[in-house]
């Protein structure tokens, strides 16, 4: 196949698929990713201690802004995906975006060395509250046991850091799964089968990132000092970005075909506008798309049953359709619009049964640094017990992807031997485990505190098999989410498919800011302090909260069974993959003069 319609290479000119797309240049968006998640990962999972220890803030201040920062990373991929798939292309929306970031992390390494740009050290501030009588009116500010959070003007540059570091890694987010589906013709069986093992990949450059982040990241930051962790972050980014750009000659690019936005919200307007009608009897009356469509890079959809309230936007009154935009819509608008509701249910639902990971995570670091982090001689930083399962994820990643999924595909004739709902409805279940196994975990810890003067008596290697499970999440719901909102978003808003997957992940550290919130409110009015609160959490009541959680997400999950169960995916991956594959397959045994039979049922 020499050319693709509709896509070209980054002059504009029309692609020949010999020399562009395909693996090679999935390698260079990999790349990024894996350089990207290696300051991410590490920057993310120890952020909590930088708040908490640098920043002087308390439990409850460190988790909130901690989610708070993950939750907008992922909401800043939603004007990227816009504007990638409206008006930019999306290596240009990476291009731009993704030195935002580098300067984030430039931010936040001069803020962690100069020392006015932060608060003094909870032991400095304390040792100088006692340090005799003559020191009166410093004394007074910073008295034994107390410390001084961050505020003012350097609160404000902390979050202009982090929020800079939001922007540029969400429009990174945004555009690189879609750019690497670009890559793949789905009308190839060969490039059909690559595709499906692209986001296999994209997930194993991610962990591979968490890995080395997680080691050599946090050992920086906490070895070297957070101003040198933070620059090696930025220039860690940079590297990457530099790579990925090497790539650009090889790159499959999407044409901007429009606002998606504006094409569902006029299917909306109008289909309201024309509630009172009655659908014709012939589907075929209704408004049809037109070449003029196709030429602009708009996928041509088939109408499907179900929302037959939108359908009435695409009926065509007094014999035509020169109503213009927001009078007439065609199937293919309507049926784009059909895609994006018949997703709701299960973000939602997704964000619910993502909440654990987001909760545990949160947490986790913070357990570990109050229990025994000796190995032998060597203290482990509580940030690095996520090699744990990172290295689970490479690993399993790995096999599933080249034994796991051919063997499946031999059995179901899916492409990617299971359907996504499927996959995810795993990952839920190991994330429901890992809250219950962590509510476990804290009780026996508060146990051990109880009865000992000594908090160091638990290793923190029992945080391991909630970390464990975690890895099971990322391996099953993190592709198949991001794999799922991927393929079924139609091709006009495939980046905006990826920005939903990432949103859907802030929502779930959205929701457990927002609970943690609610239970320290609701748990203070019964007397004393709420679960969460303070700085000491052998005073607190974390175990409940695990409990509170892991209730919430089989109540989730349950929810999530109800919606997958009646979804109905718009493209049926298992007849297609088969028709394709048996014709690939039979082409070769022809030129090769032999006959060759594939089941696949």
């Amino acid at each position: 196949m020499g050319s693709s319609s509709g896509l070209v290479d980054w002059r504009g000119r029309p692609v020949d698929t010999r020399k562009h797309g395909g693996v090679r240049a999935s390698i260079y968006i990999h790349m990024l990713v894996w350089l990207s998640n290696v300051s991410n990962i590490g920057n993310m999972t120890n952020i909590v201690s930088y708040l908490s220890v640098k920043m002087n803030m308390g439990v409850a201040a460190a988790s909130t802004t901690s989610a708070s920062f993950v939750a907008m990373m992922q909401v800043f991929t939603i004007p990227a995906a816009f504007l990638a798939d409206s008006y930019l292309k999306r290596v240009y929306t990476v291009l731009f975006f993704a030195p935002i970031e580098i300067l984030g992390y430039i931010l936040l390494a001069i803020q962690a060395h100069v020392p006015s740009l932060h608060p003094a050290p909870c032991e400095l501030a304390g040792a100088a509250a006692g340090a005799g009588a003559c020191a009166t009116a410093a004394t007074t500010e910073a008295a034994p046991g107390t410390c001084e959070a961050v505020h003012g003007s350097n609160l404000s540059l902390l979050m202009l850091g982090l929020y800079l570091i939001c922007v540029g890694e969400g429009a990174v987010r945004a555009c690189l799964p879609a750019l690497g589906g670009d890559q793949f013709d789905e009308g190839d069986a060969a490039e059909q089968r690559q595709a499906a093992s692209f986001f296999n990949w994209y997930a194993f450059a991610v962990s591979l990132g968490a890995l080395v982040g997680l080691v050599a990241v946090v050992w920086v930051q906490d070895n070297k000092g957070w101003d040198a962790g933070f620059a090696v972050c930025g220039a860690v980014v940079l590297l990457g970005l530099l790579v990925w750009a090497a790539g650009m000659p090889t790159y499959r690019n999407k044409v901007p075909a429009g606002s998606p936005i504006t094409r569902i919200l006029q299917v909306l307007v109008v289909a309201f506008k024309k509630r009172n009608l009655q659908l014709p009897e012939n589907p075929d009356e209704l408004y049809q798309p037109t070449n003029d469509d196709s030429a602009k890079g708009l996928e041509i959809l088939q109408r499907t049953r179900g929302l037959k309230c939108l359908d009435k936007a695409a009926i065509v009154r007094g014999g035509g359709s020169n109503g213009g935009a927001w009078s007439v819509c065609s199937v293919s608008q309507v049926e784009e619009t059909k895609i994006v509701l018949r997703m709701v249910p299960i973000f939602l639902t997704a964000a619910l049964g993502y909440m654990p990971v987001s909760v545990v995570l949160t947490f986790t670091v913070q357990q570990g640094n109050i229990m025994d982090n000796r190995m032998g001689a060597i203290r482990v930083s509580p940030a690095t017990l996520f090699v744990i399962p990172t290295v689970f994820q490479l690993a399993i990643l790995v096999v599933y992807d080249r034994a796991v999924v051919p063997a499946l595909r031999r059995a179901t004739g899916r492409v990617g031997g299971v359907t996504h709902l499927q996959r995810i409805g795993v990952g839920f279940v190991s994330s429901l485990a890992s809250c219950a196994v962590a509510a476990a975990v804290e009780v026996k810890r508060r146990r051990l505190v109880a009865s000992s003067s000594s908090s160091a008596m638990m290793s923190v290697f029992w945080l391991t098999p909630q970390f464990f499970l975690l890895g099971v999440v990322d391996v099953t719901s993190f592709v198949g989410l991001l794999e799922f909102f991927s393929s079924e978003a139609s091709d006009g808003m495939k980046s905006i498919g990826s920005s939903i997957f990432y949103c859907m992940l802030g929502m779930a550290a959205w929701l457990n800011t927002m609970l943690i919130e609610l239970v320290n409110r609701v748990t203070r009015r019964r007397g004393g302090g709420g679960w969460l609160d303070g700085a000491n959490l052998n005073e607190s009541r974390l175990d409940l909260f695990y409990w509170l959680v892991s209730g919430i997400e089989l109540v989730a999950f349950m929810a999530y069974l109800l919606f997958a169960w009646r979804y109905v995916y718009r493209n049926d991956q298992r007849i297609a993959a088969a028709d394709a594959v048996d014709e690939q397959e039979d082409k070769k045994a022809a030129s090769n003069g032999s006959l060759v039979q594939i089941n696949l049922i």
